[in-house]
Protein backbone atom coordinates (compact mmCIF):
# COMPACT_ATOMS: atom_id res chain seq x y z
CA UNK A 1 0.00 0.00 0.00
CA UNK A 2 1.27 3.59 -0.90
CA UNK A 3 2.55 5.94 1.61
CA UNK A 4 0.81 9.10 2.10
CA UNK A 5 1.84 12.69 2.62
CA UNK A 6 0.54 15.94 3.03
CA UNK A 7 3.31 18.92 1.86
CA UNK A 8 2.53 22.64 2.89
CA UNK A 9 4.94 24.74 0.50
CA UNK A 10 4.81 22.51 -2.09
CA UNK A 11 4.70 25.38 -4.64
CA UNK A 12 7.72 27.06 -3.17
CA UNK A 13 11.17 25.65 -4.56
CA UNK A 14 12.35 23.03 -1.76
CA UNK A 15 8.52 21.96 -1.13
CA UNK A 16 8.10 21.17 -5.54
CA UNK A 17 11.42 19.28 -5.32
CA UNK A 18 10.26 17.11 -2.08
CA UNK A 19 6.30 16.21 -3.65
CA UNK A 20 9.01 15.48 -6.88
CA UNK A 21 10.95 12.98 -4.80
CA UNK A 22 8.20 11.31 -3.02
CA UNK A 23 6.20 10.77 -5.91
CA UNK A 24 9.27 9.11 -8.22
CA UNK A 25 9.36 6.86 -4.93
CA UNK A 26 5.80 5.66 -4.92
CA UNK A 27 3.96 7.72 -1.86
CA UNK A 28 0.87 9.65 -2.95
CA UNK A 29 1.27 13.29 -2.69
CA UNK A 30 -1.32 16.13 -0.91
CA UNK A 31 -0.71 19.51 -0.44
CA UNK A 32 -2.90 22.37 0.89
CA UNK A 33 -1.40 25.58 -1.77
CA UNK A 34 -3.22 29.39 -2.02
CA UNK A 35 -3.78 29.58 -5.18
CA UNK A 36 -2.62 33.16 -5.44
CA UNK A 37 0.91 32.20 -5.31
CA UNK A 38 0.67 30.17 -8.40
CA UNK A 39 1.55 26.61 -9.34
CA UNK A 40 4.43 27.20 -11.87
CA UNK A 41 6.98 24.76 -10.02
CA UNK A 42 4.60 22.16 -9.99
CA UNK A 43 2.70 22.39 -13.33
CA UNK A 44 4.74 18.88 -14.35
CA UNK A 45 3.17 17.09 -11.31
CA UNK A 46 0.08 19.12 -10.81
CA UNK A 47 -2.15 16.21 -11.80
CA UNK A 48 -0.41 13.67 -9.69
CA UNK A 49 -1.25 15.18 -6.62
CA UNK A 50 -4.31 15.95 -5.02
CA UNK A 51 -4.64 19.50 -3.75
CA UNK A 52 -6.83 21.72 -1.35
CA UNK A 53 -6.78 25.45 -2.46
CA UNK A 54 -8.92 26.20 0.57
CA UNK A 55 -7.14 27.40 3.91
CA UNK A 56 -8.87 28.19 6.28
CA UNK A 57 -9.23 26.22 9.12
CA UNK A 58 -12.13 23.93 8.70
CA UNK A 59 -11.17 23.21 5.31
CA UNK A 60 -7.76 21.95 6.37
CA UNK A 61 -9.10 19.73 9.33
CA UNK A 62 -11.47 18.40 6.84
CA UNK A 63 -8.45 17.66 3.91
CA UNK A 64 -6.78 15.62 6.73
CA UNK A 65 -9.73 13.56 7.75
CA UNK A 66 -10.20 12.61 4.28
CA UNK A 67 -6.66 12.37 2.95
CA UNK A 68 -5.77 9.88 5.59
CA UNK A 69 -1.85 10.75 5.28
CA UNK A 70 1.24 9.05 7.40
CA UNK A 71 3.20 12.62 7.62
CA UNK A 72 2.66 16.13 6.93
CA UNK A 73 5.59 18.17 5.52
CA UNK A 74 5.52 21.35 7.04
CA UNK A 75 7.41 24.15 4.79
CA UNK A 76 5.03 26.31 4.05
CA UNK A 77 6.74 29.57 4.99
CA UNK A 78 7.28 33.21 4.25
CA UNK A 79 11.04 34.32 4.19
CA UNK A 80 12.19 37.85 4.63
CA UNK A 81 16.05 38.74 5.81
CA UNK A 82 14.98 42.63 6.78
CA UNK A 83 11.06 42.88 6.95
CA UNK A 84 9.27 46.41 7.04
CA UNK A 85 6.28 47.00 8.91
CA UNK A 86 3.72 46.00 6.03
CA UNK A 87 5.02 42.65 5.93
CA UNK A 88 4.98 41.83 10.29
CA UNK A 89 1.26 40.17 9.75
CA UNK A 90 2.43 38.18 6.81
CA UNK A 91 5.11 36.80 8.43
CA UNK A 92 2.88 36.12 11.87
CA UNK A 93 0.26 34.38 9.58
CA UNK A 94 2.42 32.43 6.82
CA UNK A 95 4.78 30.98 9.71
CA UNK A 96 2.81 30.87 12.95
CA UNK A 97 -1.01 31.06 12.35
CA UNK A 98 -0.85 28.68 8.92
CA UNK A 99 1.01 26.00 11.16
CA UNK A 100 -0.87 26.21 14.12
CA UNK A 101 -4.31 25.48 11.46
CA UNK A 102 -2.14 22.57 10.41
CA UNK A 103 -1.21 21.39 13.70
CA UNK A 104 -4.94 21.15 14.85
CA UNK A 105 -5.63 18.98 12.38
CA UNK A 106 -3.71 16.78 12.77
CA UNK A 107 -5.39 16.63 16.29
CA UNK A 108 -8.17 16.13 14.72
CA UNK A 109 -7.10 13.06 12.55
CA UNK A 110 -5.46 10.31 12.65
CA UNK A 111 -2.16 11.61 10.80
CA UNK A 112 0.33 12.19 13.88
CA UNK A 113 3.70 12.57 12.25
CA UNK A 114 5.02 16.09 11.23
CA UNK A 115 8.47 16.81 9.83
CA UNK A 116 8.59 20.62 10.60
CA UNK A 117 11.09 23.05 8.50
CA UNK A 118 13.71 25.25 10.90
CA UNK A 119 16.35 27.45 10.34
CA UNK A 120 19.91 27.66 10.87
CA UNK A 121 19.31 31.42 11.57
CA UNK A 122 17.43 30.93 14.90
CA UNK A 123 20.86 30.57 16.33
CA UNK A 124 22.51 33.90 15.41
CA UNK A 125 26.13 33.98 16.96
CA UNK A 126 26.05 30.28 17.06
CA UNK A 127 23.57 30.30 20.41
CA UNK A 128 21.33 28.16 21.33
CA UNK A 129 18.22 30.95 20.76
CA UNK A 130 19.18 34.07 19.31
CA UNK A 131 16.71 34.79 15.72
CA UNK A 132 18.67 36.94 13.11
CA UNK A 133 15.27 38.19 12.52
CA UNK A 134 11.48 38.28 12.52
CA UNK A 135 11.34 35.60 10.28
CA UNK A 136 13.78 33.46 12.59
CA UNK A 137 11.40 34.16 15.53
CA UNK A 138 8.71 33.38 14.06
CA UNK A 139 10.04 30.00 13.48
CA UNK A 140 11.40 29.80 16.83
CA UNK A 141 7.35 31.03 17.94
CA UNK A 142 5.91 27.90 15.83
CA UNK A 143 8.41 25.42 17.56
CA UNK A 144 6.72 26.65 20.92
CA UNK A 145 2.98 25.57 19.42
CA UNK A 146 4.59 22.67 17.95
CA UNK A 147 5.77 21.28 21.98
CA UNK A 148 2.61 21.74 22.89
CA UNK A 149 0.97 19.57 20.34
CA UNK A 150 3.84 16.80 21.01
CA UNK A 151 3.25 17.22 24.95
CA UNK A 152 -0.72 17.58 25.06
CA UNK A 153 -2.00 15.45 21.62
CA UNK A 154 -0.37 12.01 19.99
CA UNK A 155 2.07 14.27 17.61
CA UNK A 156 5.45 13.19 17.37
CA UNK A 157 8.12 15.88 15.07
CA UNK A 158 11.32 16.11 14.17
CA UNK A 159 12.33 19.83 12.89
CA UNK A 160 14.69 20.14 10.35
CA UNK A 161 16.87 23.09 10.45
CA UNK A 162 17.71 24.11 6.96
CA UNK A 163 20.71 26.34 5.59
CA UNK A 164 20.77 28.19 2.41
CA UNK A 165 19.49 25.71 -0.59
CA UNK A 166 19.61 26.28 -3.54
CA UNK A 167 19.38 24.01 -7.32
CA UNK A 168 18.16 23.94 -10.71
CA UNK A 169 14.69 24.68 -11.16
CA UNK A 170 15.34 27.37 -8.89
CA UNK A 171 13.41 30.64 -9.26
CA UNK A 172 14.07 32.65 -6.10
CA UNK A 173 16.52 36.16 -6.42
CA UNK A 174 19.02 34.02 -4.50
CA UNK A 175 22.91 34.10 -4.87
CA UNK A 176 23.31 31.48 -7.35
CA UNK A 177 20.41 32.51 -9.64
CA UNK A 178 22.24 36.16 -9.29
CA UNK A 179 25.19 35.35 -10.42
CA UNK A 180 23.81 33.76 -13.43
CA UNK A 181 21.89 36.34 -14.46
CA UNK A 182 24.77 39.17 -14.25
CA UNK A 183 27.24 37.19 -15.63
CA UNK A 184 25.04 36.49 -18.73
CA UNK A 185 23.91 39.68 -18.58
CA UNK A 186 27.85 41.56 -18.22
CA UNK A 187 26.29 43.94 -15.44
CA UNK A 188 27.53 44.93 -12.39
CA UNK A 189 26.65 43.17 -9.20
CA UNK A 190 26.70 45.38 -6.01
CA UNK A 191 27.76 43.08 -3.26
CA UNK A 192 29.25 43.62 1.01
CA UNK A 193 32.65 42.92 1.33
CA UNK A 194 31.92 39.39 0.70
CA UNK A 195 33.68 37.97 4.31
CA UNK A 196 30.45 36.14 5.30
CA UNK A 197 30.28 32.39 5.79
CA UNK A 198 27.90 30.28 3.85
CA UNK A 199 26.89 26.59 3.76
CA UNK A 200 25.44 26.05 0.59
CA UNK A 201 23.01 22.58 0.18
CA UNK A 202 21.58 21.18 -3.14
CA UNK A 203 17.71 21.04 -2.67
CA UNK A 204 18.17 17.16 -3.71
CA UNK A 205 20.27 16.39 -0.74
CA UNK A 206 17.20 18.56 1.04
CA UNK A 207 14.57 16.68 0.16
CA UNK A 208 16.10 13.64 0.68
CA UNK A 209 16.80 14.68 4.24
CA UNK A 210 12.76 14.99 5.08
CA UNK A 211 12.29 11.48 3.36
CA UNK A 212 15.21 10.30 5.99
CA UNK A 213 13.51 12.09 8.68
CA UNK A 214 10.40 11.28 8.02
CA UNK A 215 11.43 7.36 8.56
CA UNK A 216 13.43 7.90 11.76
CA UNK A 217 10.22 9.33 13.14
CA UNK A 218 8.39 6.44 11.86
CA UNK A 219 11.10 3.81 13.58
CA UNK A 220 12.02 5.60 16.13
CA UNK A 221 8.81 5.11 18.26
CA UNK A 222 10.17 6.53 21.03
CA UNK A 223 10.97 10.02 19.79
CA UNK A 224 8.36 12.92 20.53
CA UNK A 225 10.39 15.78 19.56
CA UNK A 226 13.93 16.13 17.98
CA UNK A 227 15.68 18.85 15.82
CA UNK A 228 18.52 18.33 13.30
CA UNK A 229 20.54 20.81 11.20
CA UNK A 230 20.63 19.85 7.48
CA UNK A 231 24.35 21.06 6.59
CA UNK A 232 26.34 20.30 3.45
CA UNK A 233 28.84 20.01 6.45
CA UNK A 234 31.73 23.30 4.66
CA UNK A 235 31.18 26.69 5.26
CA UNK A 236 32.65 28.98 2.37
CA UNK A 237 32.78 32.78 2.28
CA UNK A 238 30.49 34.59 -0.08
CA UNK A 239 34.02 35.48 -2.24
CA UNK A 240 34.57 31.90 -2.34
CA UNK A 241 31.20 30.80 -4.01
CA UNK A 242 32.11 33.30 -6.76
CA UNK A 243 35.37 32.25 -7.58
CA UNK A 244 34.05 28.59 -7.79
CA UNK A 245 31.03 29.87 -9.86
CA UNK A 246 33.29 31.32 -12.17
CA UNK A 247 35.84 28.60 -12.49
CA UNK A 248 33.07 26.03 -13.57
CA UNK A 249 30.96 28.61 -15.73
CA UNK A 250 33.85 30.21 -17.53
CA UNK A 251 32.07 33.42 -17.63
CA UNK A 252 33.42 36.10 -15.46
CA UNK A 253 30.82 38.02 -12.34
CA UNK A 254 31.89 41.86 -12.25
CA UNK A 255 31.11 42.28 -8.62
CA UNK A 256 31.60 45.56 -6.90
CA UNK A 257 32.84 44.42 -3.86
CA UNK A 258 31.72 46.37 -0.35
CA UNK A 259 28.53 48.47 -2.57
CA UNK A 260 26.18 47.37 -0.31
CA UNK A 261 26.81 47.56 3.50
CA UNK A 262 26.40 44.29 5.51
CA UNK A 263 22.74 43.79 6.90
CA UNK A 264 22.25 44.74 10.40
CA UNK A 265 22.32 40.97 11.68
CA UNK A 266 24.98 39.63 9.13
CA UNK A 267 25.67 36.00 9.66
CA UNK A 268 29.32 36.11 9.51
CA UNK A 269 29.90 32.79 11.42
CA UNK A 270 27.74 29.85 11.24
CA UNK A 271 25.84 27.51 13.69
CA UNK A 272 27.93 24.62 14.43
CA UNK A 273 26.32 22.67 17.57
CA UNK A 274 23.86 20.93 15.87
CA UNK A 275 22.60 17.33 15.47
CA UNK A 276 23.20 15.43 12.46
CA UNK A 277 20.32 13.54 11.11
CA UNK A 278 20.92 9.64 11.22
CA UNK A 279 21.39 7.72 7.68
CA UNK A 280 21.50 11.10 5.93
CA UNK A 281 24.66 13.26 4.32
CA UNK A 282 24.70 15.58 1.74
CA UNK A 283 26.09 13.93 -1.14
CA UNK A 284 26.69 17.18 -3.45
CA UNK A 285 29.52 19.55 -2.87
CA UNK A 286 28.82 22.96 -4.47
CA UNK A 287 31.35 22.45 -7.45
CA UNK A 288 29.18 19.36 -8.68
CA UNK A 289 25.75 21.24 -7.27
CA UNK A 290 26.90 24.27 -9.99
CA UNK A 291 28.23 21.67 -12.82
CA UNK A 292 24.46 20.42 -12.56
CA UNK A 293 23.13 23.80 -12.37
CA UNK A 294 24.65 25.09 -15.23
CA UNK A 295 23.53 21.92 -17.79
CA UNK A 296 19.96 22.48 -16.97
Amino acid sequence: MKKRAIVTGATGFVGSNLCRKLLSQGWEVGIIADSKFGFKNIEEIKNQLTISEDISLEAIVKFFKDYKAEAVFHLASLFVAEHEINQVENLIDSNIKFGSYILEAMRNSNTKLIINTGTSWQHYHTNDYNPVCLYAATKEAFISILKYYVEAEETRAITLKLFDTYGENDRRPKLINLLNKFAKEKTELNMSEGEQMLDLVHVDDVAEAFIKAFEYLEEQKVIKYEEFGVSSGREIKLKEVIEIFENISGEKVNVNWGAKPYRKREVMELWNSFKKLPNWECKINIEEGLKKYRKD
